[in-house]
């Protein structure tokens, strides 16, 4: 179990955790940032390498130039990032409204994606350019900017978690990172779940990608995984594998850390992929 660091390339913030072999490259919710991600890095096995950014506009990442980006923005943000790091092909893991930057990406460079695997999949709204925004969508922006970083988690975190009372280390720690969210990172994130479309993005996806979902998302309920898959299979000729966890809401890493991990490298067979290569990349 290795330990991680928190790093930066170019414009961009991230944590790492060093090892060999194609990389785990993680993308978090739109009210997280990497270091949501720091239990799931200690769990991995020792000599693996693993990256979780920050995305644009998060943390110490700089924001988009666009204000009202689409997914394939992120996209190629992503790839800049990984250019500088000297990454040449990842495993996705992307989580909530990180599923809708992960399938642009695989969409737009398969080449660079051995294996995409979405949890708590974020379908997106599908506003198009100059429509109005969906009033509970432009409600974040409102809320953050009238309450403050502090109240806005305070208020939302609990819903991320399953049986929130019974589990106030996870919320706490959840509402620290979503207390953190740059408020104009975060207004360029709502603009884009707003155009976002899952769906369509995966349709243009040949990589194998599969599924994670908490059993208990009242965020992302499993609804949305299911119209992913959906597409998928459209794609393939049969649906992707879909691995379902019990007692476990929208921060599924956080809330089954152990379960998620148990998923993710049965899914990536890592066992035998981890040491492949001899070389760092």
């Amino acid at each position: 179990m290795g330990s991680s660091l928190e790093k930066s390339v170019g414009q961009f913030t991230y944590l790492e955790r060093e090892g060999l072999g194609v990389p785990l490259v993680f993308l978090h919710g739109i009210g997280s940032n990497a270091m949501s991600f720091s239990d799931i890095l200690r769990r991995l096995p020792d000599g693996l390498r693993a990256i979780a950014w920050n995305a644009p506009g998060y943390l110490d990442s700089q924001p988009l130039s666009n204000e009202h980006p689409q997914a394939e923005d992120y996209a190629d943000a992503l790839a800049d990032m990984l250019d500088q790091l000297g990454v040449a092909e990842a495993i996705l893991i992307g989580h909530s409204l990180g599923t809708l930057i992960a399938a642009a990406f695989a969409a737009k460079y398969p080449h660079r994606v051995k294996q995409l695997i979405l949890a708590a999949s974020a379908c997106g709204y599908r506003v198009k350019p100059g429509e109005a925004m969906p009033a509970n969508v432009m409600a974040r922006i409102d809320d953050l900017s009238l309450k403050g970083g502090d109240a806005f988690a305070k208020e939302r975190a609990p819903r991320l978690v399953f049986e929130p009372v019974l589990n106030p280390a996870i919320v706490a720690r959840i509402e620290f990172d979503m207390a953190r969210v740059n408020p104009k990172g975060y207004a360029q994130a709502v603009y884009m779940l707003a155009a976002g479309d899952l769906e369509a993005s995966l349709s243009a996806v040949t990589v194998d990608t599969r599924f994670i979902i908490g059993i208990n998302d009242r965020v992302t309920p499993e609804q949305q995984t299911l119209r992913a898959v959906a597409a998928c299979a459209k794609v393939d000729g049969k649906p992707p594998e879909v691995v379902r966890i019990d007692q476990a809401g929208h921060a599924v890493y956080q809330q089954k850390p152990d379960e998620f991990v148990s998923a993710l490298l049965r899914m990536a067979n890592i066992q035998q992929a981890t040491l492949a290569s001899g070389e760092k990349k």
